[in-house]
């Protein structure tokens, strides 16, 4: 009912290249880690710089559990940052802290794809929990006259998950054109060593949220079709 080569054609490429990204952005991050800066700055002090460079204040610097888990949190205008990165002095730790700081620039200044993300949360959440009790729904009772509503309900759903993974990707492009501004900028970087390093570490973690909205994009290509046949 659900895997026709249709779906596969769709789903498995994608699949192919998450798993491509997931696996780029790790050995990418494990590589520099075992690479120092010369300005000797732990991922924490260097987020701390990028925030301060930019005006940026009332941001606390957390210290997380789990490995990659750093995100900057609106709400609580909090910026955690996992212990390889936030006491790390290793290109990567400094990358990913400044794109995280990045995102904190971005909440102070209003970009709006930020602002339009962090609304959308709340709505992907219930989407991507819900969307497929409806649309199974649908399926098995393709009898009765409601069924399709039912499915175009489920793709409704699915379709907020597609929205936000879409708006996610120049939220992290211009949270890293931020940071590795800011690093140059600051000094913090001082070789071109260090940035195309800082810049293979970003790229390669844009990778996955590139990888993320395409495989949402191809599900839902598949989800419409499959709506229209019953």
């Amino acid at each position: 009912m659900f895997f026709d080569t249709q779906s596969l054609l769709l789903t498995l490429p994608a699949l192919g290249f998450s798993l491509w990204a997931q696996w780029r952005v790790k050995s990418t991050f494990q590589r520099f880690a075992e690479v120092g800066v010369r300005s000797g700055f732990t991922g924490a002090e260097a987020a701390e710089a990028v925030l301060r460079s930019a005006g940026v204040q009332g941001v606390k610097i957390e210290r997380h559990q789990g490995f990659l888990s750093d995100h900057y949190d609106p709400l609580a205008k909090a910026l955690r940052l996992s212990p390889h990165v936030h006491d790390g002095r290793s290109i990567s730790s400094i990358a990913v802290a400044a794109h995280e700081a990045g995102h904190a620039i971005q909440d102070k200044v209003g970009y709006v794809p930020l602002v339009w993300r962090s609304a959308l949360v709340p709505l992907c959440n219930v989407g991507s929990t819900l969307w497929f009790f409806p649309f199974l729904a649908g399926i098995l009772l393709r009898q009765l006259a409601f069924a399709p509503l039912l499915m175009w309900i489920g793709i409704g759903l699915f379709a907020t998950v597609v929205l936000f993974q879409l708006i996610t990707l120049p939220t992290e492009f211009n949270a890293s054109n931020r940071a590795k501004a800011v690093l140059a900028s600051t000094g913090i970087v001082s070789t071109r060593a260090e940035a195309d390093g800082v810049k293979q570490v970003l790229d390669a973690a844009a990778l996955t949220y590139v990888a993320a909205a395409a495989a949402a994009v191809m599900q839902l290509l598949d989800l419409v079709p499959r709506q229209t046949r019953q």
